[in-house]
């Protein structure tokens, strides 16, 4: 276990932090429900220094999962020594998922900790556990609404983590992703109540992926039915009033298929207002 007097962390978030390393100590294996955002990761890490190999990160592989996150939940479950598995599902198969309404998220997340259920069975761990801290309890979150029926618990929520706590800890145990943007499934920039499909969630990747490669860091790409509406930080909006850049930007999102291409002067903001 970690020294905890050794973090550089204050004397609150030292006894939430011993409560977290508890939590995981009065159990026998926990599956966490592992995204590869800074609080899973946070999670994963306590888990398996209590836990080592009787903690196990479960990923679900899906088209509304961006192939660099992907890609991130293998780095980062190697970088802390905790097996990784990887299960496939579409939730585009669901039509309850595909129409996009209000409990979009609830749909999604009942088919992850379904799918989670033959790995409870091979691995004879019964825990489940994800990433969810009390900030995220203010939100409308259906997503919460389907853990807690499936029974999966919340050890930030449970002892009392919040965004910035999750952070600084992750920052003083040296996590790599202590800074990372928060990030949402790709079906999050189509608006409520437009039906969602593969070509459009392929095409929100793919214009997300070219702002990042113009040095875009937070970035947004809505899609309204053939209008981008690109969000990025305040601070960067004149970085993408460059002629050139700009140019560059237009004429790469209309090849991907959008009509009209416009910026959001609010800039990027968590959950983006597509309802």
């Amino acid at each position: 276990m970690q020294d905890l007097h050794l973090l550089p962390i204050s004397r609150d978030l030292r006894s939430k932090t011993a409560n977290l390393y508890d939590f995981f100590q009065r159990l026998d294996g926990v599956l966490v429900a592992f995204s590869g955002g800074v609080d899973s990761t946070l999670v994963l890490k306590i888990a398996a220094d209590v836990l080592g190999d009787q903690a196990i990160a479960v990923t679900a592989a899906s088209p509304t999962l961006p192939r660099e996150e992907l890609d991130a939940v293998h780095q980062l479950s190697d970088e802390i020594g905790a097996r990784l598995i990887v299960a496939s599902t579409n939730q585009l198969d669901l039509e309850a998922f595909v129409r996009n309404d209000s409990m979009r998220c609830y749909h999604c997340k009942t088919d992850l900790y379904r799918l989670l259920a033959p790995v409870q069975q091979d691995t004879g761990i019964a825990t489940i556990v994800d990433g969810a801290h009390v900030d995220d309890l203010g939100d409308d979150r259906p997503g919460i609404q389907a853990a807690r029926e499936f029974g999966v618990r919340s050890p930030l929520v449970e002892t009392g983590f919040g965004k910035t706590d999750v952070r600084t800890l992750a920052k003083s145990l040296g996590l790599s992703n202590w800074d990372k943007p928060a990030a949402a499934c790709l079906s999050s920039r189509i608006p409520r109540g437009t039906r969602i499909t593969q070509q459009k969630l392929l095409r929100v990747e793919q214009a997300e992926r070219l702002l990042k490669e113009e040095g875009f860091r937070h970035v947004r790409v809505r899609d309204h039915e053939g209008i981008a509406r690109i969000e990025v930080d305040r601070h960067e909006l004149p970085n993408m009033l460059d002629p050139v850049r700009r140019d560059r930007i237009t004429r790469g999102l209309k090849a991907l298929g959008f009509q009209f291409v416009t910026l959001d002067l609010e800039g990027y903001r968590l959950g983006g207002s597509v309802s």
